[in-house]
């Protein structure tokens, strides 16, 4: 039966009002994080049950991006990950040598390297399930996962962080990204790993400096959500200094899992809101990592936006006195120096530029403005509002602390 186009009803004249239909489904997520040791061992499973997790009798397909820095350290590396697919070829297929990619600021500097990814995922016929390891520093993990998330609306991928900051905080989040316009991870996306695959050996061959500025996250997250932890990082902080091999491992792990816990529990882990509490002491260490040309790094950068919000909440009555000194002690005996003079640098109006980040911190996001302070420690509070002569007076403490 034919339909009966001239039916009156269809043609009415009436105006018809707007129909809304609401889409809703829900995807859940999961991947797992490993903490091992000498991960390209031929006989260590890790990397392997990691690709075969949810296909064991398919040989699975892999290109590998390599931080250029790790290979300095490390010159047998790429061997090594050759030796590795060929002791397990049975079950993978490593489908060309292994791509160096540079390290730190330098990779999320410019679209081209991201670009460059995705050119060698496509000529290596890297599919949807295939895999796009990145074995390197935070940066590497953002631009490689950039590609990867954007190549065949997102190929599998899997980190292997190197660093102490990227073991404990950035590798096990969801979030890839580069800096553009200005802005640090302007363009990125929200797109879970396939797996995190954390190697000691890794962060404890780096240098001391690079060592150092890692434990900043785990100072963070202990301040905003761990009490227990944050006395153990006291009282343990001799042993962090010299880089103890069991102090080290025993933090980078619960600082990842208190990362986890908080992506995994904290109801918004796409950032769909107006808060970021993982980004206490942020919004000024993004600003001040741009105004000094990444001189001073993140983790550096972190642990004086710390120093700086502690002194803050003291003043803004939120945070007992006493409490940010406390807290600077810590920061300093494991090595950070709490004042860089970029932050005393001031526009041609007469503003703190540091100043600027809040703005930057809440266009991000969108919303207002959302910055996580502390109540005490080990508890996080979120405010609306920054007094820019509190914050003025805050950066005068850390200038006379650190003259004394």
């Amino acid at each position: 039966m034919s339909s009966n186009i001239t039916d009156p009803t269809l043609l009415s004249a009436e105006v018809v009002e707007d129909v809304w239909y609401v889409q809703q489904f829900a995807v859940p997520f999961e991947f797992p994080v490993v903490f091992t040791e000498d991960i390209f061992r031929p006989t260590n499973a890790t990397l392997l049950d990691a690709m075969r997790r949810l296909e064991p009798d398919k040989r699975h397909k892999f290109l590998v991006f390599v931080d250029q820095g790790l290979l300095s350290v490390h010159a047998d590396l790429i061997d090594r990950i050759k030796a590795y697919a060929e002791h397990n070829k049975a079950h993978v297929d490593l489908v060309a040598e292994p791509i160096a990619v540079p390290g730190g600021e330098k990779v999320k500097s410019d679209l081209h390297f991201v670009e460059d990814m995705q050119r060698a995922l496509y000529e290596n016929h890297i599919d949807r399930h295939s895999y796009a390891i990145a074995i390197g520093g935070g940066a590497v993990l953002d631009a490689v996962g950039l590609a990867a998330a954007t190549t065949h609306r997102g190929v599998r991928h899997i980190r292997i962080p190197t660093t102490v900051l990227s073991q404990n905080d950035s590798g096990v989040g969801v979030k890839n990204g580069v800096n553009h316009y200005g802005q640090k991870n302007f363009v990125g996306t929200f797109a879970p790993p396939f797996a995190v695959l954390n190697d000691l050996d890794f962060a404890m061959s780096l240098g001391d400096r690079d060592k150092i500025a890692g434990m900043a996250e785990a100072v963070k997250v202990a301040l905003i959500r761990d009490r227990s932890f944050y006395q153990w990082l006291e009282k343990n902080s001799d042993a962090l200094a010299i880089f103890d091999r069991v102090a080290m491992a025993k933090m980078i792990r619960r600082c990842a899992e208190l990362h986890m816990r908080q992506i995994g529990t904290g109801g918004d882990p796409f950032e769909t809101g107006s808060a970021r509490p993982l980004d206490f002491g942020h919004w000024s260490a993004h600003k001040l990592e741009g105004m000094t040309n990444y001189h001073v790094r993140h983790g550096e950068a972190v642990a004086i936006g710390i120093a700086l919000d502690a002194r803050y909440s003291v003043l803004s009555g939120l945070l007992e006195p006493g409490h940010e000194e406390r807290i600077c002690v810590l920061l300093e005996h494991l090595g950070f120096k709490l004042w860089t003079s970029a932050i005393e640098k001031k526009s041609p109006s007469g503003e703190l530029v540091v100043v600027e980040g809040l703005r930057d911190f809440q266009e991000h996001l969108g919303g207002e403005l959302t910055i996580t302070l502390l109540q005490d420690l080990g508890v996080g509070v979120e405010v609306h509002e920054m007094d820019p002569a509190l914050v003025a007076q805050s950066i005068d403490w850390l200038k006379e602390r650190q003259s004394v």
